[in-house]
């Protein structure tokens, strides 16, 4: 391996020399020079790995030499060193993207710490990560072991997803397998935890019961809605809580979090069925039952989603709420640029809703488009993608208004979605539906052991098609394939994210109160 190579130019370089004798003895190539411009003469002729400048030089000065250095190599880390602390020149070293600021004099641990910060600091970093997370390995798995409660639940999942983010960009690949595996085995065994309570939580017969799709504005928004208060609850489709942890810091700059909780979603979390519970306060089947001409079925043609602001605007009358309303989807980028133009209006509502429709777009787009599936070809990479597309869409313009003006935002999420591997075989008919985590059908043919069954849907407050119908529901990471042509959809399918099924991405779903700065 190369040794590191630095370039140090002070005017004052022979009384620096014990500090250079001190680098080398540490492994590090030293080049000196005494002026600016034999620095960059020498920048020209080698491969340097960070620069060490003086700021008071007698020729070309250090911000001077600076700013010619990040002409010929941007990227090259610099660390400006000088006698004075003046306010000025601080902020044009700062302002000139320098990588440290060093006060003379300095001494060689001081140098010596600056370049572990600079050239290690993600080494040195990945490592501490990877042995802390050893350490809370053997922790997480006697959590898994024991009869975790629905919130118990939630705070396994949050460390999973902390130590996920934390070791994302580690050089360790065995550490991210035994990750992997781990939360895998955390889903088998939430995936029963579900399937043991989920009818139990629905029919009143638990007192250890979540907050669900259908109680959260029930339980978590209404009672922060008032005829005083300016509130915006916005919904972004499919947004997972690892998603939601990648975008904080951006939202962080306008906003202080009150709340970073998750909630439950009912079974399908799918749109369909989760969004229009959260907005109706209602299970499915009872949607169904009260108000028929706001539930589209399966198999009857529409927009399963077309009635949200119905739904909410009955909820919020039968908990007496009788406050200024404002409701918005956007679908597109147009729409959302409008409702950007549209905001002043909004600051008069009691509660502003807005549905923003991207992640869930972005999770079929990676399933059906090549270039797509390349950009999020792994969790990190669906995580950046989706920060990327936050930081340029009218959302992050409407986000910075609602600072600026004082605002209350709740957000929160309808689903999360899973990235699949295991195909599982189903057989139905030609009116079973076509999503790849759930399936309802009159003639469903599976194996029991692979699936969450719900034979009798009245059980979980599902609406049937028929008087035979079932409901079954994939676990972890398994999704349906039929036995015709399986291969093909087996491979097809395979590492794309899905939604709809039993996982601890898909259900355990954020919920975020945060407040103006």
């Amino acid at each position: 391996m190369d040794k590191i190579k630095i370039l140090w130019a002070d005017d004052e370089i022979e009384l620096l020399r014990p500090h250079i004798i001190f680098l080398e003895q540490k492994g590090y190539e030293v080049f000196t020079s005494n002026n600016g411009d034999e620095a960059l003469d020498l920048l020209q002729e080698h491969p340097f790995d960070i620069v060490f400048l003086d700021e008071n030089m007698p020729g070309l000065s250090g911000i001077e030499t600076l700013s010619e250095i990040k002409k010929l190599r941007p990227h090259l880390p610099v660390v400006m060193i000088t006698k004075s602390e003046e306010e000025t020149i601080m902020e044009d070293a700062i302002g000139s993207n320098i990588a440290d600021y060093l006060i003379k004099p300095v001494k060689p641990n001081q140098i010596l710490m600056s370049l572990k910060k600079n050239l290690e600091n993600r080494k040195i970093v990945s490592e501490k990560k990877t042995h802390a997370y050893q350490q809370d390995f053997r922790n997480i798995g006697m959590e898994l072991s024991n009869n975790l409660s629905h919130q118990e639940w939630i705070e396994v999942y949050k460390k999973l997803i902390r130590w996920e983010l934390d070791l994302a960009k580690s050089e360790d690949e065995g550490i991210q397998e035994v990750l992997k595996m781990q939360k895998e085995e955390a889903n088998s065994v939430f995936s029963k935890f579900i399937e043991k309570n989920y009818v139990d939580w629905l029919n009143g017969r638990s007192s250890d019961k979540p907050v669900l799709s259908h109680t959260l504005l029930k339980e978590r928004v209404l009672p922060n809605v008032n005829s005083d208060s300016n509130t915006f609850l916005i919904l972004i489709d499919n947004l997972r809580y690892d998603q939601w942890k990648a975008l904080q810091p951006l939202f962080e700059q306008f906003f202080r979090i009150e709340n970073d909780d998750i909630y439950y979603s009912i079974l399908p979390t799918t749109t369909q069925y989760a969004r229009n519970a959260l907005f109706s306060g209602l299970m499915p089947s009872e949607i169904e039952k009260k108000y028929p001409q706001y539930w589209v079925n399966e198999d009857e043609d529409g927009t399963k989603n077309q009635y949200e602001e119905e739904l909410l605007r009955e909820q919020l009358k039968r908990y007496g709420k009788d406050i200024k309303l404002s409701y918005h989807k956007i679908l597109n980028l147009t729409a959302g640029r409008k409702l950007v133009e549209s905001m002043p209006n909004l600051m008069q509502n009691n509660l502003n809703v807005i549905v923003y429709n991207f992640v869930d777009m972005l999770s079929h787009a990676r399933t059906e488009m090549e270039i797509i599936r390349e950009l999020a070809d792994d969790e990190p990479a669906y995580r950046s993608i989706t920060i990327s597309w936050f930081e340029h869409s009218p959302l992050f313009d409407i986000m910075r208004y609602i600072a600026s003006k004082g605002g209350n935002v709740i957000l929160t999420t309808d689903h999360g979605s899973v990235k699949v591997g295991n195909a599982v075989k189903v057989v139905g008919d030609r009116n079973t539906n076509t999503n790849l985590r759930y399936k309802i059908g009159k003639s469903l043919n599976y194996n029991k052991k692979e699936v969450f069954e719900a034979r009798n849907p009245s059980d979980i407050y599902l609406p049937k098609l028929n008087v035979s119908s079932s409901y079954i529901f994939c676990r972890g990471n398994d999704f349906f394939a039929y036995p015709n042509n399986y291969n093909y959809y087996a491979n097809y399918y395979k590492d794309t994210f899905q939604h709809g099924g039993i996982s601890l991405e898909e259900v355990l779903i954020p919920f975020i109160k945060m407040r103006a700065k």
